[in-house]
């Protein structure tokens, strides 16, 4: 064969090669990119993923309106599980708000017809107070039961003294004789030795302190309900006053104060107070 046909023919074959090819990229530059890379036999590029409007694994995923596991959901106003809910307005999961806590006691008891009623209404609100405990009351007709139930259902007990006396009008000997008769009284009772004592009218003599083995506690909102059986007032007079961290002083040996106590309980509750004995409030 004459060599300028065959340089003819091989120059023809690689003219129609090329513009094969050509006509073949000229179709794929009008084709979506979204095919399979199985047809091709090799994989889709990252490059050929963001055309179709796709993301890769790992990539991010603002353009595609969506958050990639594990990503931080700002764009899209989503909180990832286990991120801080702050910018979303919640608290997080596990963390519990502390409530303000006040303490409630009680003087002059127990009393034979109200101390079990106060007691009754403590139980059904689950809430825990402390009884200033008069010697000669402990000692009448079927009270020391009352004291007993008031260990069993958690309430804590304290020393009024004997006879309710002025400790500041009487000398150290007959103090110490009003504490000790009324301490051991309770004893007897609960098996455990009390530790805090509530002075009469908040008469206390400091030099006391240092030959007694119990912790004086007084008072901070005292609406007198001693002085009147308004329920009412008594109510309203403890919670305008209440704050946080306060000793509430009541008497349950009144029908108005037994019937305050457990309102001043529910409202004080409504507003996010929780009750505790005076022990847990000084400890704290």
């Amino acid at each position: 064969m004459d060599v300028t046909v065959m340089k003819y023919r091989v120059q023809r074959k690689r003219l129609l090669q090329g513009l094969g090819l050509a006509y073949v990229l000229v179709l794929l530059s009008f084709y979506p990119w979204q095919w399979r890379a199985a047809d091709f036999g090799g994989a889709v590029t990252e490059q050929a993923a963001e055309t179709a409007g796709q993301t890769t694994d790992g990539q991010t995923a603002k353009d595609a309106g969506d958050t990639v596991p594990g990503q931080a959901g700002d764009d899209a106003g989503e909180t990832v599980p286990g991120q801080a809910g702050e910018d979303a307005g919640e608290a997080v999961p596990g963390q519990a708000m502390e409530k303000p806590k006040v303490a409630i006691t009680f003087d002059d008891g127990p009393n034979a017809k109200w101390t079990p009623i106060l007691l009754d209404g403590l139980k059904e609100r689950s809430v825990k107070a402390t009884f200033f405990l008069i010697g000669v009351n402990i000692e009448k007709g079927d009270n020391a039961e009352i004291v007993r139930r008031m260990q069993e259902e958690g309430h804590l007990i304290g020393n009024h003294t004997y006879h309710h006396v002025e400790m500041t009008k009487v000398s150290d000997t007959a103090a110490l004789n009003e504490l000790a008769m009324t301490g051991e009284l309770i004893q007897n009772i609960t098996g455990e030795p009390v530790e805090y004592m509530r002075p009469p009218f908040g008469a206390w003599q400091k030099e006391l302190e240092e030959k007694l083995h119990v912790i004086p506690v007084l008072w901070t909102v005292d609406p007198l309900d001693w002085k009147t059986e308004d329920t009412d007032k008594i109510v309203d007079r403890v919670v305008k006053d209440v704050e946080e961290n306060d000793i509430i002083l009541l008497h349950d040996c009144y029908e108005s104060s037994v019937e305050a106590a457990l309102q001043i309980i529910d409202r004080l509750t409504e507003q996010g107070y929780e009750f505790v004995t005076v022990d847990e409030l000084l400890a704290d």
